[in-house]
């Protein structure tokens, strides 16, 4: 790696000192511009030129990465694959086998691609200048490698070959997943995602609570209201001690897990994602005047304490505690929040019920799903120096045609039935998967709930019938997936909010504009602090029109700028 060009990076991750947790998202419509390629391709085998998919390196290549390894992985998958580690594996031995590469780490670290300790490793790999071959970053970093020319233009590769079943997930939504990291005309990366937009956000209630308190769920949002408070002062856990909150609220607020983006929503807010105005202009969603309300709300819960007074000081992982320990009766989030954190709360109360319901709004009009493009996702991106940057593009191709195409094998690789249908999946350095499969294999295991055709299932859809199987029979672990798949589970909300379009889309895909890198992460930290500071009191609700006005002038008004040059460029 050439000095100068560390030494340039260096600088922009002094800048920008963490990985974001959420990317920006939504829908683009323009085409994604195709490069030429290059004079000479790499190849399968040394000294041929062999454009094949899936053709086998002869002699073998070795590739590096860097990962992680989550709490799922570490606490649920390698248990249940005995003989199986994060360097030795089936699907390390799938890619040795089949394409002759051989996958190598150079480092790996505990936690998800969002946690401080990737964050942290990371920024100190792309300030040495010592990359792997690939590396997954989020888009900012995207953005600072491609200005550092660290990274390959993978649009010749991903041109000669990405399998069309590959190219058409990956464009099923339209071109904004490949523009998020187009740059110039020129693919930089590739998302560890196909499916730009999650299933939906929902109000994860505490059922057991509410039958104590003889409540209903809720229709609107002075329901919702009504059952927060009853949750603080109705003493619902039984102990006569008044110890409980009626909402989980992060430091961070509303971004990431735990979040209140699904609140915000109520009222008609949408913070942290690019939304249309009067005009048909984007504007950024925390700065929207719906937001002053929503604030107001929270800071008035605050005072009467139905928020944890020291939710200011405390992160995802203290608030997860909180919801475990029986603390906590109600939050936002996405359907697999049954998985973590809620079924730690199950497993150290087993009265402990909860269920998940669709958003609620504050007057007659919907309440819309907000969906932030790419959110909690990577990008692989290819180090200038890797010989083989196609070899990236081959292990895309042979993973979705392990898990899900005609040669395949879903069973071993994605969900085995013989490791009690763990997602074994998690082994590989790259996991992209078809769009909208989560939705699709509820609605195949409703079909045959009304058909009475379970035992006819295959792939994904019975590998979770076996998971809700397990629990009924007494499997504790297993106590999620019927929270999302079961015939009361949260899915039968998504697929409401699919069929009624009650999704609010983030409408910015693009990658990060030239602002947004510079500028974006110190405006975000303003809005933390201002919006936290209103709900605790420190502030009075009239110092959000103060922060709308700063956003603007410190950087805000540039990036709206870029953003609508980008979306008018898109029309």
């Amino acid at each position: 790696m050439k000095p100068q060009k560390a030494m340039s990076l260096l600088i922009t991750v002094v800048l920008a000192a963490s990985l974001p947790s959420a990317c920006t998202r939504s829908m683009v419509n323009d085409q994604i511009p195709s490069a030429s390629p290059p004079a000479q391709m790499s190849t399968s085998t040394a000294g041929d030129e062999v454009k094949d998919p899936f053709g086998k390196y002869d002699p073998p290549i070795e590739v590096s990465f860097v990962r992680t390894v989550d709490e799922d992985t570490a606490l649920n998958i390698l248990p249940q694959t005995p003989g199986e580690t994060i360097e030795d594996n089936r699907w390390l031995t799938a890619y040795s086998e089949k394409l002759g590469i051989h996958i190598t780490y150079d480092w790996i670290v505990n936690g998800g691609y969002e946690s401080d300790a990737y964050r942290q490793k990371l920024n100190v790999t792309l300030a040495s200048g010592n990359l792997p071959d690939v590396i997954p970053v989020g888009p900012t970093q995207l953005k600072q490698l491609t200005d550092s020319d660290m990274i390959a233009d993978l649009t010749p590769y991903w041109d000669a070959y990405a399998t069309d079943t590959l190219k058409e997930y990956y464009t099923a939504q339209g071109p904004g997943i490949l523009g998020s990291s187009t740059f110039d005309g020129k693919l930089r990366g590739l998302t560890s995602f196909t499916d730009g937009f999650q299933d939906g956000i929902y109000i994860w209630i505490r059922t057991d609570w509410l039958k104590k308190l003889g409540l209903d769920a809720p229709k609107t949002m002075d329901d919702l209201l009504y059952i927060a408070n009853a949750f603080t002062t109705g003493d619902p856990d039984g102990n006569g001690v008044d110890d409980t909150y009626g909402f989980a609220v992060t430091k961070d607020l509303h971004t990431g897990v735990l979040g209140l983006e699904g609140f915000f929503s109520g009222y008609h807010a949408y913070p942290n994602i690019w939304v249309e105005d009067s005009s048909g202009g984007l504007i950024y969603g925390s700065t929207m005047p719906e937001m002053k309300e929503a604030l107001k709300v929270l800071a008035k819960m605050y005072r009467s304490g139905q928020i944890d007074q020291d939710f200011a000081v405390k992160d995802l992982n203290q608030v997860a505690d909180s919801l475990a320990n029986g603390k906590i009766g109600i939050e936002f989030g996405a359907q697999w929040n049954s998985m973590y954190p809620l079924a730690s709360s199950f497993q150290n109360n087993p009265e402990a019920d909860w269920a998940g319901y669709p958003l609620v709004s504050a007057d007659d009009e919907p309440a819309y799903s907000p969906s932030k493009f790419g959110l909690d996702s990577i990008y692989y991106a290819v180090n200038t120096d890797c010989e083989h940057p196609e070899a990236l593009i081959k292990l895309l191709n042979t993973h979705i045609e392990l898990c899900w195409g005609e040669t395949g094998d879903f069973d071993y690789y994605y969900m085995p039935e013989a490791n009690d249908s763990r997602g074994v999946w998690k082994y590989s350095p790259v996991i992209p998967s078809p769009p909208f499969k989560n939705l699709a294999a509820f609605e195949e295991l409703e079909k045959a709930r009304k058909n009475g055709t379970l035992d006819q299932l295959r792939g994904e859809a019975a590998a979770i019938q076996r998971n809700m199987e397990a629990y009924e029979k007494g499997d504790m672990s297993q106590w999620g997936w019927a929270k999302i798949y079961g015939p009361k589970g949260v899915y039968r909300w998504g697929v409401k909010y699919k069929d009624n379009h009650l999704f609010m889309w983030d409408k910015f895909t693009g990658p990060p504009t030239q602002s947004m890198v510079e500028k974006m992460s110190a405006l975000t930290q303003m809005e933390r602090e201002v919006f936290v500071d209103i709900v605790i009191g420190a502030e009075s609700v009239d110092a959000f029109d103060t922060f709308v006005t700063d956003w603007y002038q410190i950087g805000g008004g540039d990036i709206t700028n870029e953003v609508n040059e980008w979306y008018a460029a898109q029309r």
